[in-house]
């Protein structure tokens, strides 16, 4: 399933892969928070997937910070450095590209490829598990938005236990929202609203844990 969608990405004809691209790009430009100040991660672009830096490039110029995955070792979680245009990179791990001699920051929001989604928000990617490792061991979960085709949609991509779901998706048919387990079309400016509604929730669960620590402690 994987290879086969992976191989109709990088077939996709060029007019269609840009109508596609700026359709995407507009539902995003339409959804993601202009607060100064918040951290967006983001993967470059690999294998045919959707770009988002022309989306980023806007965003930027409002005061939002960029930020790349880097990859040291297996089987952990990804740290992220500050990227902008005109940072050094290398080559890391996949032969994708990273920054180096930046500092490291922490997303708020992450912009997560898809090879290919579900029905409930569960993510295909290319099987190594990072984003689910750093979802998981990050205090509050940053948001994440999965950005893919269409025609990556299925019914389910057979999530086992440890995958974490997509808190959103955007492809160029469709904006969506997770709601009781199952992705539902909404309008960028609803989906903006869940966002920053449930960025709220995540903060605050984090500040009552973090009193109730120091608590017991006392």
């Amino acid at each position: 399933m994987r290879a086969e969608l992976i191989a109709r990405r990088q077939a996709m004809p060029a007019a269609a892969r840009q109508e596609a691209s700026l359709r995407i790009s507009l539902a995003l430009l339409h959804t993601l928070p202009r607060q100064t100040g918040l951290v967006v991660g983001f993967c470059w672009p690999h294998q045919g997937e959707y770009d988002p830096r022309p989306v980023l490039d806007s965003l930027r110029a409002q005061g939002v910070c960029n930020a790349l995955p880097v990859i040291r070792r297996e089987a952990e979680p990804m740290r992220f450095r500050r990227w902008e245009p005109g940072v050094a990179m290398e080559e890391g791990p996949f032969g994708i590209a990273m920054p180096t001699g930046t500092e490291e920051v922490d997303p708020d929001l992450l912009l997560v490829p898809l090879v290919g989604f579900g029905d409930g928000g569960d993510r295909l990617g290319y099987g190594g598990g990072y984003f689910d490792r750093t979802l998981a061991a990050r205090t509050p979960q940053p948001l994440a938005i999965g950005l893919g085709f269409e025609f990556a949609r299925m019914a389910t991509t057979f999530p086992r236990s440890h995958d974490i779901p997509m808190d959103a998706v955007i492809t160029e048919a469709a904006v969506r929202w997770r709601e009781a387990g199952h992705l539902r079309a909404v309008t960028p400016a609803q989906l903006r609203t869940h966002l920053t509604e449930l960025a709220e929730i995540r903060q605050a669960e984090v500040r009552a844990n973090a009193t109730t620590i120091l608590r017991n402690w006392e």
